[in-house]
């Protein structure tokens, strides 16, 4: 990734984007990475609020007014109807609040027969991941891989960054609108005559089996929500390959206390005679007894298939961390040797060749990465570069590695740091972590996120009182939203904090919660499909965890 002055010309480049800013004009072109249409506008917009307009809903969650007030570039304020498309994903975000989890696969079972059964069809290969790290990683990875190889395959991922149709790709591309608004309203008229109390999760997952099935996909790609003996995508009954990347302790009042009972939830995605592959930083012999137990037809390290890599890809801090976008680079590499014999398999079934995945396609599909997740980009303020990094880093492991890799890939760069926090994780801790890191707390810039699950600036003012000298807002009344967030935090902090690493000389770390990074994008001038403040007002939910899909014993 690399940013460009040439004759006036500014190039930016991701892992996502290639565009060309010529002159004030915007033409985008897209990279064999990924088909996402996002680019930059003009780095003027950074600095006036009015080059872009505003949407405001005129109602609350509750309220029945279907109209929304936008704010033009000049001030004027006009009403206007929501979207279909609108007033559909609003009602699927507040899906939770009238159909609490229920618990088991029932449900999903019932949506996923009614729809067809289309992922059980011979016509379709399945690649399921699970794992408490690197899942929606992988998922990327192979799918990219998957469509430069000429398959059309599907994506399913969550969460999203800026826009609901983010979470079900076909070939690199967001569902359209018209997409959703059509095959969201098959699956709610089929709860609806058949009765079924699906939660958002499970109407999601319905959404995007079905969409994957009228659209032809040949090869569909399934990141679980959380855990997978009980999350909804396990109603599939054949999948070509299960992945289980990693096991950490995670949401431990759900899946278990320690990583083998964790193991054990994810171990449900195993399935009797299809083969299974583990990353390193799983209990093997757990999931091994587990794929015997379910007699999966092979259990796979990545080392079996590719051999041990001779020096691995370490990244020193406090601690010694393998890089792990190396680690999942090999995780998809491996399980997509052994999908080609599957895919082979398949086709010769049908008295055809199965399209042939050469090695170098391999190495170009798996150098995606997820926005997010130390996406670095140049981003020129008043005709200066400022590198600016995202990262959802957002506990202290994830904290740890983020500033590992920073001290890593930029020994000797000053840096500025933005961050948000979900409110349930440990605000003392990770907010230490990075004061120890920047020195001084003048360096930091505390924001909240306009989310339910958002941590407030108070709570993380109240958390740590080494942060009293640190950048932050306090919230004005006309600023909060029907959570008491404040919506103008985000963008006002990523604006000050880009100011001043320009002045500085620094380099600009956005980290934390995935909820502050569609404001924080925003404001950076990244464009790409963003739901609007109809959508997002009510993003959340009746949600009380990471995802509201699994429940077995113990309430979150």
């Amino acid at each position: 990734m690399a940013s460009y002055g040439t004759r006036g010309t500014t190039i930016f480049r991701s892992a996502f984007v290639q565009t060309f800013v010529l002159g004030g004009r915007l033409t985008r072109r897209a990279t064999l990475n990924s088909k996402t249409q996002h680019f930059l506008r003009p780095s003027s917009s950074l600095s006036s609020s009015t080059m872009r307009s505003t949407i405001r809903s005129s109602s609350s969650i509750g309220a029945s007014s279907n109209m929304a007030e936008i704010e033009s570039a000049n001030g004027i304020k006009e009403q206007r109807e929501w979207s279909n498309y609108e007033k559909l994903v609003r009602k699927l975000y507040m899906t939770n609040l009238y159909n609490p989890v229920k618990l088991g696969l029932e449900n999903m079972d019932k949506l996923h027969k009614a729809i067809g059964s289309p992922m059980d069809q011979p016509d379709v290969s399945v690649i399921h991941i699970a794992g408490s790290n690197g899942k929606g990683s992988v998922a990327l990875k192979t799918a990219n891989t998957l469509r430069l190889a000429d398959y059309k395959v599907g994506l399913f991922v969550s969460p999203h960054i800026s826009s609901f149709r983010e979470r079900i790709q076909i070939n690199g591309e967001p569902l359209s609108e018209a997409q959703v608004e059509k095959y969201l309203k098959e699956i709610y008229d089929i709860c609806e005559e058949q009765d079924i109390p699906a939660t958002f999760f499970e109407v999601t997952t319905a959404l995007a089996f079905r969409a994957f099935a009228q659209e032809g996909v040949e090869v569909v790609v399934l990141e679980t929500g959380l855990g997978g003996r009980l999350d909804a995508t396990n109603v599939i009954k054949h999948p070509a390959l299960s992945i289980i990347t990693s096991i950490g302790l995670e949401h431990t009042r759900i899946l278990g206390d320690t990583v083998e009972l964790i193991a054990l939830e994810k171990g449900g995605i195993i399935k009797e005679g299809r083969p299974v592959l583990v990353g390193n930083n799983v209990p093997f012999e757990t999931l091994k007894q587990c794929a015997e137990e379910k007699k999966a037809s092979q259990i796979y390290q990545y080392e079996d298939l590719l051999g041990v890599e001779a020096d691995q890809v370490m990244i020193e801090g406090h601690e010694t961390f393998e890089d792990y976008d190396a680690e999942n680079s090999r995780i998809s590499k491996a399980g997509l040797i052994l999908l080609q014999f599957h895919l082979a398999e398949r086709m010769a079934e049908k008295g055809k060749t199965a399209k042939v995945i050469l090695p170098e396609t391999i190495e170009e599909g798996v150098k995606i990465r997820p926005p997010c997740r130390f996406e670095e980009m140049d981003i020129q303020v008043d005709g200066k570069s400022v590198r600016v990094i995202l990262d959802v880093a957002h506990n202290p492991q994830a904290i740890d590695y983020l500033i590992a890799k920073l001290r890593a890939n930029y020994p000797t760069a000053k840096q500025r740091i933005v961050v948000g926090m979900s409110a349930d994780k440990d605000l003392k801790y990770c907010t230490n972590i990075l004061l120890d890191y920047v020195s001084d707390p003048n360096k930091l810039h505390l924001v909240e996120a306009s989310h339910p699950r958002a941590a407030s600036i108070s709570s993380i003012l109240e958390a740590n009182s080494r942060l009293a000298d640190s950048h932050y807002e306090t919230p004005q009344e006309g600023d909060l939203n029907g959570d008491g967030r404040d919506i103008s935090s985000v963008s006002t902090q990523v604006q000050k904090a880009l100011k001043l690493a320009t002045e500085n000389n620094e380099m600009l770390v956005i980290c934390g919660s995935v909820f502050i990074m569609a404001d924080a994008r925003e404001k950076l001038g990244i464009v790409e499909p963003r739901d609007s403040d109809v959508i997002a007002e009510v993003a959340g939910a009746g949600m009380r965890s990471s995802q509201e899909n699994f429940s077995d014993s113990k309430k979150d």
